[in-house]
């Protein structure tokens, strides 16, 4: 008992230490951005942050706006954000001094002087990546991950981390170290995770883009919660040295890092940037595929498939509105949809992804939890990660008549032999094969998803892991998909979910309700997915849903 007794009181200190960290990078940017306002009273910060980042970006190279100015005037707004939401969890002070040398750039890249947030498990030399977890306190990388020494290249500035959930494996944002995130558009929500302090400060208002990762959803769930757009690309279009992962090794379910900001243009910009030589001389094992501007350019109509809900998580009413209104919108510019129908996404879900996640049966997962003082709310998933196979296939059979999901689940959690493990990536290859015959055969060039909305109440995400179908589908698939805002919760929306009964009816379904209610007024967005390497066709297509 003492050991365990000084063991905790060890990790609480490193804890404190951290957490003073966090508070003295946000005095830090209260005082430098309260000394630019009195040195500068006459910049005008909100025309400065009303810019969106193509605008701003010509005006910082063409040098009619300062790249001081823009960079204290998003240090004000983001320190503003972070004291509301609790987004974000370093201040980068080396920033100032890029700042400084911003004005004596030659070179001047297309991110040129433009404040860039990072999410906390992409490696910024010096810098914590914590992943919410107390052993990685005082760990600083040794070097910047590739994506932020691109974006350094490209002029940008990266200005502060924010958080996650711990070990990102979850669609909230919460841990021990930082605390809860909070959504910007109401507190009471969930901002989404994992790359939830990204959304909830550029939803904010705070950073005009940020950089994250996903693995599951963990850049779209973000950005549909908070109103914003983002992209989650290929797996390998956009390097991942330096960027720590939940799972690490794993391949069944790509994982892939990817751009946050209010608008598609600034998603494109932001690939432009990041696909440069830069990119692939830093990172050989990324193809040299520079951005393609005459895809993303065309104007010809698209054959675009779409389907209302998986038959699996049923949508909320506002989830169905979007696709439906959205549908009909494309239909009237001339472009011709057509309906494309899922199956077997339960087994998807279980088989491919839960089981691929967790082939070891979760020990590896588990280990990273020794010496932590809290596992979120993952008790019943370490319990199933310890229980023997006996007890895990008895449970299973119990379970399956009367919660078919649970048994599914408790199935899917089991060891696999390196023989099982090779069979699973196989046959996940046949079925991406199968899926993109069966696209092929429509004839089609995106696909017209539901994204799950509006943002859940903090804590239901914990609660509600088989909620995401809709985006780890195209993580089992290693397609490119983006979210674009459509629209907003309405009172019609919020009474029809009072019908809300689920396809299975079981305790998720009526929880997943419950978790949907009280949304009106909250964003809701659509997916938009092309075949693997096709980025900018996924960003045309997102642009013109955002332009409609």
């Amino acid at each position: 008992l003492l050991l365990r007794w000084r063991r905790r009181r060890a990790l609480w200190r490193k804890v404190a230490e951290a957490q003073e960290r966090q508070e003295r990078s946000l005095v830090r940017m209260e005082a430098v951005a309260r000394r630019f306002r009195e040195q500068h009273p006459s910049v005008n910060v909100v025309s400065i942050l009303s810019l969106p980042l193509p605008e701003l970006s010509k005006k910082l190279r063409d040098g009619s706006l300062p790249p001081d100015h823009v960079f204290y005037a998003y240090v004000g707004k983001a320190l503003q954000i972070a004291t509301e939401t609790n987004c974000i969890t370093e201040f980068l002070q080396e920033s100032e001094t890029q700042v400084r040398k911003a004005k004596l750039m030659e070179k001047q890249g297309l991110l040129y002087g433009v404040p860039v947030s990072i999410k906390d498990s992409i490696d910024c030399q010096g810098h914590d990546s914590t992943l919410g977890f107390i052993k990685n306190i005082n760990k600083p990388a040794a070097e910047d991950s590739v994506v932020v020494q691109v974006l350094k290249r490209q002029g940008a500035i990266p200005f502060v981390k924010t958080n996650v959930p711990q070990s990102l494996i979850s669609y909230d944002c919460k841990n021990l170290i930082f605390g809860q995130t909070c959504n910007p558009l109401l507190y009471t929500r969930t901002p989404g995770g994992s790359s939830g302090g990204e959304g909830a400060l550029v939803g904010g208002g705070g950073s005009i883009l940020g950089i994250g990762t996903d693995v599951g959803g963990s850049l779209r769930f973000p950005a549909a919660f908070c109103g914003i757009c983002a992209i989650k690309p290929t797996g390998n279009r956009l390097s991942k040295r330096g960027i720590m992962a939940g799972v690490v090794g794993q391949r069944a379910v790509a994982a892939a890092v990817g751009p946050l900001a209010k608008d598609v243009e600034s998603l494109a910009l932001c690939l432009r940037a990041l696909l440069s030589e830069d990119m692939f001389s830093l990172d050989s094992t990324v193809p040299p595929l520079p951005f393609s501007e005459e895809v993303y350019s065309s104007t010809k109509p698209l054959r675009i498939g779409y389907y209302e809900t998986d038959f699996f998580t049923m949508p909320s009413p506002a989830m169905r509105r979007a696709v439906r209104e959205t549908k009909e919108l494309l239909e009237e510019a001339g472009h011709t949809l057509v309906p494309f129908e899922l199956t077997n996404v339960d087994y998807v879900i279980f088989n491919y992804c839960v089981r691929g996640m967790f082939a070891d049966g979760g020990s590896s997962f588990v280990n990273k939890f020794k010496g932590e003082m809290e596992r979120g709310s993952m008790g019943l998933f370490f319990w199933l990660a310890k229980a023997p196979h006996w007890l895990k296939t008895l449970l299973s059979w119990i379970a399956k008549p009367f919660v078919p999901r649970f048994s599914s689940i408790i199935r899917s959690m089991k060891e696999n032999t390196v023989d099982e493990v090779w069979s699973l990536h196989h046959e996940i290859e046949d079925f991406c094969h199968q899926f993109i015959a069966q696209w092929k055969k429509l004839n089609l060039d995106v696909m017209l998803c539901p994204m799950l909305g509006p943002a859940l109440g903090i804590g239901y995400p914990a609660k509600l892991s088989v909620a995401v179908s809709y985006t780890m589908l195209y993580n089992a698939l290693d397609f490119p998909a983006g979210v674009v805002p459509v629209t907003l919760v309405t009172d019609e929306d919020e009474e029809e979910l009072k019908g809300y009964k689920g396809y299975y009816r079981d305790w998720w379904d009526r929880t997943l309700a419950k978790a949907f209610h009280g949304g009106v007024g909250m964003p809701v967005a659509v997916q938009c997915v092309a075949l693997p390497w096709q980025e900018e066709l996924c960003l045309r297509f997102m642009k013109e849903v955002e332009t409609l």
